[in-house]
């Protein structure tokens, strides 16, 4: 395969048989990465679950493949949130050429909301513990964004997250951590998230692009000293 515009009729039978047989509370969406990560949606079956449509833009973790962080980019029946809240059950193969490049990815979401909800009733009746969802590590959530635009804002959420103070108090290190977090995320390669982080981190353009420098030139002195 050269592109995933070759194989879209099969691809949307797939997903037509899956939504069919799983339900409507079973999401199932398609990205091409060509059409631009802002509006990879190309195609999706009960798009209510996660408020998405086609021409909407992907999630956290596939521009964590985009990025290179991730390798091996699979994952089955993990916990993903989406904006409003809901807790989904989730699934992602990635579409490769023939080269091995990824191209985009088919996913499955299954709104698991509700029988979250009943789990936590039941156990609590007969008297088990049940596990916390704060417990599930936030760098492992993947995030249904409904535009680039919230994504980056969860993103820099969750960089926030790692030094816990105001930025008024980071210090340059604090920052670097964020910065790097941010990168291996892929935040960079949406438009204009830079201008975000900046905004959020009261840095300038000038400073971002140093800082960035910094860390991309660690990592490049890492890789020397193993080799």
């Amino acid at each position: 395969m050269k592109t995933i515009e070759e194989a879209l009729p099969l691809l949307k039978r797939i997903m037509k048989l899956i939504s069919l047989t799983l339900g409507e509370e079973c999401e199932v969406v398609l990205h091409d990465w060509s059409k631009g990560y802002e509006q990879s949606i190309i195609a999706i079956e009960n798009g209510h679950v996660t408020n998405r449509e086609v021409g909407d833009c992907g999630s956290n973790l596939g521009l964590e493949v985009m990025r290179g962080t991730i390798k091996d980019g699979d994952r089955f029946n993990y916990v993903t949130k989406t904006s409003l809240g809901k807790t989904l059950k989730s699934s992602t193969t990635y579409l490769c050429n023939d080269e091995g490049e990824p191209l985009g990815a088919l996913c499955i979401n299954i709104d698991i909301t509700n029988f979250m909800n009943f789990r936590k009733s039941f156990e609590a009746l007969v008297g088990t513990e049940v596990m916390n969802q704060a417990e599930v590590p936030f760098d492992n959530i993947e995030f249904h964004a409904q535009d680039v635009s919230q994504l980056t804002d969860y993103l820099i959420a969750q960089g926030l997250e790692l030094v816990n103070k105001p930025v008024s108090q980071m210090t340059k290190d604090d920052k670097l951590t964020i910065i790097k977090y941010l990168d291996e995320k892929g935040t960079f390669l949406i438009t204009k998230s830079g201008d975000k982080v900046c905004q959020f981190l009261n840095i300038s353009k000038f400073t971002l692009y140093n800082y960035l420098d910094t860390i991309r030139g660690d990592k490049e002195e890492k890789k020397s000293e193993k080799a």
